[in-house]
């Protein structure tokens, strides 16, 4: 798309004329050479965080924010709705992965080179957004999936240490996919690559769910180091270790079921 909207420029007179003052030609070239990144949010009773997340995106030059507040009852919407970005509402709560998809549904309709998903609990930081997006802008991966354990886990829970460890040898023996980190839900999509994700599972199934169609659709992945803060506030909001045992149990039965 770019390719052919600056081979327009330059068949043009205008962009002939152009050719004569390089230094607007460089402008327009690095204007339409720039990645599209749209930042996909699912928000559930996040009033607290909510507007500090997208706050701290916009400092770091990210614009393109998309806000799933999936049923919520407290301020999120509102406090969303006021930073002037695109905020999409469910009528009732439907679950993380209903609200990725439908995320990644409405940015896909911008055409975008890459799709970020990103927590609103603000655990994660805007700047290893970068880092995420490099190996898609250098076509050496289609998916970046971040690892805190290659990177850095602030304060994280002992249990939640050992569950997340379970995941990871979950993950392995479902779909034979090698990682460090299987639940992170930062993770950076190129386009293609999002638009081959079909995320059927509206709970947090969907993170197995995800890398079951990376596997399968035989898409490029790697994993890149990021960092996650634990708060007691990020704690609260996240899942129960108990309800992550029984999610890997029931994935497994599901497997064996088939």
């Amino acid at each position: 798309m770019k390719e052919q909207l600056l081979k327009k420029i330059h068949e043009n007179k205008v962009g002939q004329a152009l050719e004569k003052i390089p230094i607007l030609k460089n402008k327009i070239v690095f204007l339409f050479s720039m990645t599209l990144i749209y930042i996909i949010i699912p928000a559930y009773e996040e009033e607290n965080s909510i507007g500090k997340v997208i706050d701290d995106l916009k400092k770091h030059g990210y614009e393109n924010i998309v806000v799933i507040d999936d049923g919520s009852t407290d301020s999120t919407f509102q406090i969303a709705k006021d930073k002037d970005i695109s905020v999409i509402r469910h009528v009732v709560n439907r679950g993380q992965g209903a609200a990725l998809e439908t995320g990644i549904q409405y940015a896909l309709t911008k055409d975008p080179d890459i799709v970020v998903t990103f927590d609103a609990d603000g655990q994660f930081l805007a700047e290893d957004i970068k880092r995420l997006c490099e190996p898609i802008k250098n076509k050496r991966a289609d998916v970046v999936l971040g690892s805190r354990f290659l990177g850095k886990a602030k304060n994280i829970p002992l249990i939640k240490k050992i569950v997340l460890k379970l995941g990871i040898l979950v993950v392995y023996l479902l779909y034979d996919i090698k990682l460090t980190d299987s639940q992170n839900g930062f993770r950076a999509f190129s386009g293609y690559a999002a638009s081959k994700i079909d995320i059927k599972s509206n709970g947090m199934e969907h993170a197995g769910e995800i890398l079951h169609e990376i596997k399968s659709k035989k898409l490029k992945y790697m994993e890149v180091p990021v960092t996650v803060v634990y708060t007691d506030y990020s704690i609260s909001k996240g899942q129960k270790s108990s309800k992550s045992i029984i999610l890997g149990l029931k994935m497994i039965l599901k497997k064996l079921m088939r």
